[in-house]
């Protein structure tokens, strides 16, 4: 007879409100910012804030004594409830304020800031007060910087989708170490995201955004989350261009695996160079961005294409500027958005839907598939037919000159058959509950890879705010299971999961 599984569940309890106690703490934040902009939700905030602190406080008391030895089922565990946690009393603010009255609604849009996907339920952005647009934007900040640590630090160690290229005693790529301990290697990439942040504030307040704005879209796009201060996403700035080329240097570097950064900080340009992920990564914004400008540029409908400024296409340089943002925002998942993409052509339309599948660099904020599994699945796929041709040959895939092991290889294209399933099924249950074939598409793609802005009545100008209820429950499950790299948050449904045996 199979025994129940026995847990660590003091550990997995204490690790659960030190989050709460980290959200309230960045309500308290938000709080502030109330406070200096004079909102008139001070004291909702106030006490969304002192909620999550006292409950999160009490539970880290009530568990103070506690083994600290955490098990891998333990970790799938911590990470697929603290996400849970996160996203549940992140909806306080929205509540208390009464600014998303809804459960359901506010839930969304909190899992939505999470898991740094950026679709909302809000129609007019601009009304919200700006505790609450730097609560929205915050939880992008936060969620992007929990998925580098869980890249460098936590997947490796439970073995997720392909993530042991980044073992936990060396998380760069190829086995470069940044520091022989995760906790150190977590520091110095929060040191770079904040430095990101900072560094991306100050140039968005100098090229004319309000220095308000500028926090808010420099949260969001290092974490390549998509929330926006306006009702036009960065069209609302479509007539100052160098605003929307520093946030597209900026979603560059968020797509990019933060390891990277960390080496060209040091001055070791070489291994950004060699990094093979990198290459791919720079090659696809590249070529893809080309595509897509000469046909905005010989084809696009003017007229069509516009949100609230007009661009100007008879211009090359602006038709560059668009395709590349455009690509940029929705290959690394960011979601912001400069025009109405899908009234460009039929086939931009196509062409943007497809690249939701893509997905930025391993070890980066972006959600999707990521590069290097595409890179790992291409190569193995060039081996099939020398394999077919020499069958007794060892061909072993190689990843940065190293060979990669075959259960990694296996993972991988366990992971990506099994997002293919999860975006069937997306599509599937997003049609039986009333949506359209083509919103359905665009909704699944949307939600799962954290892109934000989708297809049809979901698209770049258009909002999550009317789905039916079930159909936000099950947009909140694909972005939290896309985020969270899928078996992390499947595998807890897995009867073998909750046995010893």
């Amino acid at each position: 007879m199979r025994s129940v599984l026995h847990l660590n569940y003091k550990i997995i309890a204490h690790i659960m409100g030190l989050l709460l106690t980290v959200n309230g703490g960045f309500m308290l934040l938000s709080t502030l910012v109330s406070l200096i902009y004079d909102d008139g939700v001070v004291l909702q905030m106030l006490s969304s804030g002192l909620v999550a602190l006292g409950v999160g406080g009490a539970i880290m008391l009530l568990t103070k004594k506690h083994k600290k030895e955490i098990q891998k089922r333990e970790g799938y565990i911590i990470v697929a409830f603290g996400w849970l946690v996160m996203a549940l009393t992140g909806t306080l603010p929205y509540l208390i304020t009464q600014t998303i009255p809804e459960f359901t609604n506010a839930f969304f849009e909190t899992m939505s800031g999470y898991t740094t996907t950026g679709a909302t339920v809000v129609s007019n952005i601009e009304a919200l007060p700006e505790g609450i647009l730097f609560w929205r934007s915050i939880t992008h900040w936060i969620g992007g910087m929990g998925i580098i640590v869980l890249a460098v630090a936590i997947l490796p160690l439970l073995g997720i989708g392909g993530m042991q290229l980044f073992a936990a005693e060396a998380p760069g790529p190829g086995g470069d170490k940044l520091h022989p301990r995760i906790t150190d290697t977590a520091k110095r990439l929060w040191l770079i995201y904040v430095g990101y942040t900072v560094i991306e504030t100050v140039l968005l307040k100098v090229a004319g955004m309000s220095f308000f704005d500028a926090v808010n879209h420099s949260l969001s796009t290092l974490s390549t989350g998509g929330f926006s201060t306006k009702n036009d996403s960065i069209a609302h700035w479509n007539d100052t261009p160098i605003i929307q080329y520093i946030i597209i240097v900026f979603m560059f570097l968020a797509g990019t695996n933060f390891v990277l950064s960390y080496f060209a900080f040091k001055g070791r340009f070489k291994k950004i160079i060699k990094d093979e992920e990198f290459k791919l990564y720079a090659g696809f914004i590249i070529g893809l961005s080309i595509i897509a400008a000469l046909i905005i540029y010989f084809q696009a409908d003017v007229s069509k294409s516009t949100i609230a400024h007009p661009l100007v296409w008879g211009e090359f340089e602006s038709a560059v500027r668009h395709g590349l943002f455009q690509v940029l925002a929705i290959a690394t998942t960011t979601g912001f958005v400069s025009a109405d993409y899908t009234l460009w052509t039929p086939f931009l339309t196509i062409f943007f839907f497809g690249l939701m599948f893509l997905g930025g660099s391993s070890g980066s904020t972006s959600g999707g598939v990521k590069v290097v599994r595409h890179l790992i699945m291409i190569k193995n796929g060039i081996l099939e037919f020398k394999r077919t041709l020499h069958p007794h040959a060892i061909l072993p895939v190689r990843y940065n000159r190293k060979a990669v092991q075959q259960p990694i290889v296996y993972n991988i294209l366990g992971f990506f058959i099994l997002y293919m399933l999860s975006f069937i099924m997306g599509v599937l249950v997003f049609s039986w509950l009333g949506l359209d074939y083509k919103t359905s598409l665009g909704g699944a793609a949307a939600t799962l890879g954290n892109v934000g802005p989708a297809l049809g009545d979901l698209g770049p100008v258009d909002n999550f705010g009317n789905l039916p209820g079930l159909a936000k429950w099950w947009a909140s499950f694909l972005m939290l299971i896309g985020r969270l790299e899928l078996f992390t948050v499947l595998i807890l449904f897995t009867p073998f999961f909750w046995r010893n045996r």
